[in-house]
C-alpha cells in the first residue's frame, strides 16, 4: 500500500474542487465533505440524504472503530449539501453509484480523487488524502495536536502528527537548513 499524502497548497484544494465540480456535482461533494469533516471514505459513502438533510450535526457508526461519532457540519459543508439533495429522496445515498442502487465503491473513490490529483499536478493521492488534508489544516490553523487526536481517536499525539504529515515537514525542514 503506497503511503499517501494530505493536500498542503490551499490552492492545489481549489484547483481540485474545480476540477471535481466540472466533471459531477457528487463527486464535488464527496471532496468537499471530505476535508471538512475529515470522515474516513468508508463512513462518508455510507451515508444518506436523511442523514444530512436539515441539521447541523451528523451521528454515524463508524465502520472501522465501531463507535458512535458526532460531528458538526461547517457552513461550507451545509451550502453545497441544501443545494445538492434538494429534490433527492431521504433513503437516496448521497454519493450513488451509476450502475446500481447502492454508494460507490472505495476503489472508485479512489479513481474519481486520483484522476482529479493528476489533473491537478499532485501525487501520492489516495482516499486517506481528504482525511488528511482535514487533519493537516486544522492543526495548521489551531496547532492543537491533542483535539486533532480526538477527532481522529487515535491512540497518541505522535501518530497524528504522523499521520497528517507535519513530522515529515519537520523533517525536511531540518534538511533544508543543515549542511556540512
Amino acid at each position: 500500500m503506497e503511503y499517501v499524502q494530505p493536500i498542503r497548497n490551499k490552492e492545489k484544494i481549489e484547483e481540485v474542487k474545480a476540477i471535481l465540480k466540472r466533471k459531477s456535482y457528487r463527486d464535488y461533494l464527496m471532496f468537499v465533505m471530505g476535508i471538512n469533516t475529515g470522515l474516513r471514505v468508508s463512513d462518508l459513502l455510507k451515508l444518506q440524504v436523511k442523514d444530512v438533510r436539515d441539521t447541523t450535526h451528523i451521528k454515524i457508526k463508524e465502520k472501522k472503530t465501531d463507535k458512535t461519532k458526532r460531528f458538526k457540519l461547517n457552513t461550507v459543508i451545509i451550502e453545497v449539501l441544501r443545494d445538492y439533495t434538494r429534490g433527492l429522496n431521504d433513503e437516496e445515498f448521497l454519493f450513488p453509484s451509476k450502475k446500481s442502487n447502492k454508494p460507490i465503491s472505495r476503489v472508485q473513490a479512489y479513481r474519481i480523487l486520483n484522476e482529479a490529483a493528476e489533473k491537478a499536478g499532485l501525487k501520492e493521492i489516495g482516499t486517506h488524502t481528504m482525511r488528511k488534508t482535514f487533519g493537516y489544516h486544522h492543526y495548521q490553523q489551531f496547532k492543537d495536536v491533542a483535539l486533532l487526536q480526538q477527532i481522529f481517536n487515535h491512540s497518541a499525539p505522535s501518530v497524528t502528527m504522523r499521520y497528517i504529515g507535519i513530522d515529515q515537514d519537520l523533517m525536511d525542514a531540518t534538511i533544508d537548513k543543515f549542511a556540512l
